[in-house]
């Protein structure tokens, strides 16, 4: 009986001795702070991942857009002819998009006096000839194009829309 007793004893003491080392691991402060880093990653990390991704994909068609707009105005810009034939500004537009119908493009054309192109604007050249009366004025051609297109990123985040529209203006005078 006093070998069982005696293997019995040994037995608990090891298990004791086990149990303070985990313990001891317990009172240790040496791996909270990766604790945390993980808990905050996750709570933090993730959502910001997300709407990095979501501003990301909203700012390269926001380009897109940009260089579409830019893109018919200056095929517009060329002559009074490729001013008014909007039907290829809008292919020329969407063509440099690759947003096919997506994008919606308008061009516009107005005139201003050469001394005052911030001023009023004229829908036809013999209004602003009319207005541009004087020593060193005359009519000058505008060509305005404005894209816009409706997107959808393929990342969503809570809090922000599921569809953004975009739009673009580019003004460029008309070559004569």
């Amino acid at each position: 009986m006093s070998d069982l007793r005696q293997f019995v004893l040994i037995r608990v003491r090891r298990r004791r001795r086990v149990l303070r080392a985990q313990l001891r691991l317990l009172r240790d402060d040496a791996g909270g702070a990766l604790i945390e880093l993980g808990l905050m990653l996750a709570i933090v990390g993730v959502p910001l991942l997300l709407a990095t991704a979501h501003f990301a994909v909203l700012l390269t068609d926001s380009i897109i857009v940009a260089n579409a707009a830019h893109a018919g105005a200056e095929y517009g810009m060329q002559s009074a002819t490729f001013a008014g034939d909007t039907a290829y500004i809008q292919t020329e537009a969407q063509d440099d998009s690759g947003m096919g119908s997506n994008l919606t493009v308008t061009p516009t054309v107005f005139y201003v006096c050469s001394t005052a192109i911030g001023g009023t604007q004229y829908s036809t050249h013999a209004a602003a000839t009319a207005a541009c009366s004087g020593g060193n004025t005359h009519a000058l051609e505008f060509l305005q194009v404005i894209a816009s297109a409706t997107v959808t990123p393929a990342v969503q985040v809570p809090g922000f829309a599921n569809t953004v529209t975009l739009s673009s203006t580019s003004i460029m005078e008309v070559e004569e």
